[in-house]
């Protein structure tokens, strides 16, 4: 999807490989799992250096959870795991969500967390039901659906101006 959007996109595996980069996505996945892969390869240090540098960070459904306070601690924020239910409940809504334009986006949402809690920081962005689904704070933009599972590239959009910013302020 960013590839798609013009940005050079390599693979993150070792702290050597976050060298350079303007942005890092934290990706679905299970967060017990990417937190024990982190760890084991001491990418977590590394990335809360690379977050502490000012670096954009999206995280997305399991990513989500990896940022929040609980884990990471990128952002201001904690996850509910499988908030929605098992992968059966799995669903797609349509979500108004600020900063990306007036028409709804189209969410898949999969074993999908929500914030349970949140600092008076945290820009909520979008909400089902009450629960935020989709937040911001300071250089960490998370989203509990996979944007990466439809042809809407409108969330990778706005992390990508996240980008832009950082670098242009950078420079």
């Amino acid at each position: 999807m960013l590839g798609g959007l013009g940005a050079e996109v390599s693979e993150v595996r070792v702290p050597a490989d976050l060298v350079g980069l303007d942005g890092l996505v934290i990706p679905g996945g299970e967060s017990t799992t990417i937190m024990k892969g982190m760890a084991r390869d001491g990418l977590d240090l590394a990335v809360r250096d690379v977050h502490g540098s000012g670096t954009p960070i999206l995280g997305s459904c399991a990513g989500m959870i990896v940022c929040d306070r609980e884990h990471l601690g990128l952002a201001d924020y904690v996850c509910l795991r499988n908030a929605f239910g098992r992968q059966l409940a799995s669903f797609e809504a349509d979500l108004a969500v600020d900063g990306i334009g007036e028409e709804p986006l189209r969410a898949v949402f999969i074993r999908a967390p929500w914030v349970e809690e949140h600092g008076a920081e945290t820009e909520i962005l979008a909400e089902i039901e009450g629960h935020p689904v989709a937040v911001r704070d300071r250089n960490v933009l998370s989203v509990a659906f996979h944007p990466e599972l439809t042809d809407d590239s409108r969330v990778h959009a706005l992390f990508l101006a996240m980008v832009t910013s950082q670098s242009e302020a950078r420079a």
